[in-house]
């Protein structure tokens, strides 16, 4: 049951209601037979009706029991309660597992499964009376493609009381039972640490498989600087080890916790975790559970759930395009950010069906220390994409990855981030290509250059020019060659935000009154709102559109007014583009920026674009050769170890202790020893 039992996050433990599988027949396959929908509106809404709302809070009064009322039914078929008997089925030598249920009173346990396409069947069911434990097993020799085990409990005249139930497994099937460490990186983000660590300090079945938390803290507020951390420390002893160091990226606080856990002598596993996580314990005890049992070492990561709205799962599993470099959802029919409140796991489809991986986001990802040790650490490229090569280049030297249903954190999710058009925009175009080099099958990387293309033009279609900016820098630096990537990862980001001050569309103020007052000087056709141009039209109205930009002088009053305020969902490319100037606000609804039409800045970039995509086109095939015969060397320990301790924590002058060297005299900021 859930460590605190609000409304947003019970669905996602436990239900009230019955439920139909929303699943559809189908003719073998053939497609000629009319669909018949087995949804919950269509039958059984008088059985519905019978269970309906939310089970009471008080009901889920501890981690691993709950009380049914009587003349009730409680459904267990939920994300973090039911089995994901097809992920077991795939990727472990197991072919039964056991469930035990122990109740106190009286009532009716029954043991559903589901299909691939989420048809659900009753597998077995058990009376009880009194207090005992039911014993269920079930077997696995189905699930090819996906399916779930669960169950559910119905009461009678009395309550029932389950005092807690068990999935297991014969331990003989596993190939190992192992230990591990974490690897979490933060800047700047104390409170969300201090909670993390709290948390893990206060589960001690955790602690039994732990080595030690890696805190790999970059930024300036540092959590040593906090007097909530000394009884942390003390109660985690040798558990938890801050190291503190230079701002080097996701990529560089990663690559340290991993180094540390490869090396300590003990870890079979390293998590890598974000830092501004919520995290249900359980699920980390489930990873390891289940990368102890598949038949060779493998990748096993958690999903994401909205921090902001719990209930919401973002993604369910994701693949890179090997013709675009881009993540694609596995499973085409799946949602992003997929509500179990409003439809739960029994009632969707799509959701039963097993998603086959290439990579997990770190956010929570397990790796065996051994695949570390053999294939090296991530990629030195600050953030972006360092987790997505990784799981790449893993599964390239037999490593696969799985994304583990019942395992699962809360985060950000990256709807309400501004990646898009901030800093952060250089890593992902520049990232995004260096991956292509060392993974792309196909000639010239397939579509990544004509697709960065046609971005740059949108872009600056969008009076975007930092973002535009920041792209063409990424595009430079590619050319470059791998050698620059370790000597220049603490760098760029100060180099970029120094960029943004030289363009409008990137200076923000906190609200649009902070700008001159909007004038409209040229309203829409016939009141209508600007839509996207019909893909047969679209090179034609390109041209029209990229012609304007290019010659047309904005007029005067477009240069002291902005003629628009635009909210940041409607601020497309082919809105931006009808405008001289407008005022547009970001994603988190936080500030607002000022964009104004710079015909001689697009004639520049765009000059520059076709130049450096060229040469990307004609030098890709020396440049793919030149990055995958560094990519060993740049990944490798030693590498990273000189980059350790080229990038010690900061002196900050009146805070820290100093040795008078402007190096910090803690001995963690030091690098890690070879």
């Amino acid at each position: 049951m859930p460590l605190s039992a609000t409304p947003d996050v019970i669905p996602l433990y436990l239900e009230s209601h019955a439920a139909r599988s929303g699943a559809h027949t189908a003719a073998f396959g053939l497609g000629s037979a009319q669909e018949e929908s087995h949804d919950a509106a269509a039958a059984g809404a008088s059985h519905q009706a019978a269970y309906a709302g939310q089970p009471r809070i008080d009901e889920l009064s501890t981690r691993y029991g709950v009380r049914v009322p009587e003349q009730s039914l409680r459904s267990f078929g939920t994300y973090f309660n039911a089995f994901p008997a097809s992920y077991w089925r795939r990727w472990t030598p197991v072919r039964q597992v056991n469930l035990a249920v122990t109740t106190s009173g009286a009532g009716q346990i029954i043991v559903y499964r589901s299909n691939a396409r989420g048809a659900i069947q009753r597998h077995d069911m058990a009376t009880v009376t009194g207090d005992g434990t039911t014993l269920f097993e079930l077997p696995l020799t189905a699930f090819g493609d996906g399916g779930w085990y669960w169950f559910d409990v119905i009461t009678g005249d009395a309550p029932l009381t389950i005092l807690g139930a068990q999935w297991t497994a014969d331990s003989s099937a596993a190939r190992t039972e192992g230990t591990f460490s974490i690897a979490m990186t933060t800047m700047n983000k104390v409170s969300y640490v201090l909670d993390n660590i709290a948390l893990l300090s206060r589960d001690p079945d955790l602690r039994e498989k732990l080595d030690v938390m890696y805190v790999v803290d970059q930024g300036s507020d540092r959590l040593s600087d906090h007097a909530e951390l000394a009884p942390l420390q003390e109660a985690m002893g040798d558990q938890l080890r801050i190291i503190e160091q230079g701002n080097i990226g996701g990529s560089g606080g990663f690559s340290r916790g991993m180094y540390e856990a490869s090396t300590n002598g003990s870890s079979t596993y390293v998590i890598n975790t974000d830092d501004d996580i919520d995290i249900e314990p359980e699920s980390l005890l489930r990873m390891i559970t289940f990368a102890d049992y598949t038949r060779t070492p493998m990748l096993v990561g958690a999903h994401m759930f909205d921090l902001n709205n719990r209930s919401v799962l973002h993604a369910f599993g994701e693949s890179v395009d090997p013709w675009a470099i881009q993540p694609r959802v596995t499973i085409p029919e799946s949602t992003l950010g997929h509500d179990f409140a409003a439809e739960p796991l029994r009632s969707t489809p799509w959701l039963h069906r097993r998603a086959d991986v290439d990579y997990n986001g770190w956010w929570t990802c397990l790796i065996p220390t051994e695949t570390v040790r053999e294939i090296g650490l991530s990629l030195p490229v600050f953030i972006k994409w360092d987790d997505a090569e990784y799981g790449l280049r893993a599964k390239k030297a037999g490593y696969p990855t799985v994304s583990l249903p019942g395992a699962a954190v809360w985060h950000i999710t990256w709807t309400d981030k501004n990646d898009a058009l901030d800093w952060q925009i250089y890593f992902h175009e520049r990232n995004r290509i260096i991956t292509a080099l060392l993974h792309s099958g196909y000639e010239r990387g397939g579509r990544v250059l004509t697709e960065s293309q046609s971005i740059d033009v949108k872009h600056l279609l969008s009076m975007q020019y930092y973002t535009q900016a920041a792209r063409l820098y990424a595009q430079t630096d590619v050319l470059r060659g791998p050698d620059v990537l370790h000597g220049e990862i603490g760098t760029k980001l100060p180099e970029l935000r120094q960029m943004a001050q030289e363009h409008d569309d990137s200076v923000t103020r906190p609200d649009p009154d902070s700008f001159p007052d909007v004038q409209v000087t040229k309203p829409p056709r016939k009141g209508k709102p600007f839509s996207a141009p019909h893909r047969a039209l679209l090179p034609l109205w390109t041209v029209k559109a990229m012609g304007r930009q290019l010659l047309a002088s904005p007029p005067e009053r477009a240069r002291r007014h902005p003629q628009a305020q635009v909210a940041h969902q409607d601020a497309k490319w082919w809105t931006l583009s009808h405008y001289d100037s407008a005022v547009v606000s970001n994603a988190e609804g936080t500030k607002v920026a000022w964009y104004q039409r710079r015909p001689e800045q697009v004639r520049a970039m765009l000059t520059r674009s076709a130049r450096t995509h060229l040469d990307l086109y004609r030098q890709w095939n020396r440049l793919r050769d030149q990055y995958r015969a560094a990519a060993e060397e740049i990944t490798s320990f030693p590498a990273w170890e000189r980059t350790f301790a080229a990038n010690p924590a900061p002196a900050r002058p009146g805070i820290d202790d100093r040795d008078g060297s402007g190096e910090s005299s803690d001995e963690t900021a030091e690098s890690a020893p070879a």
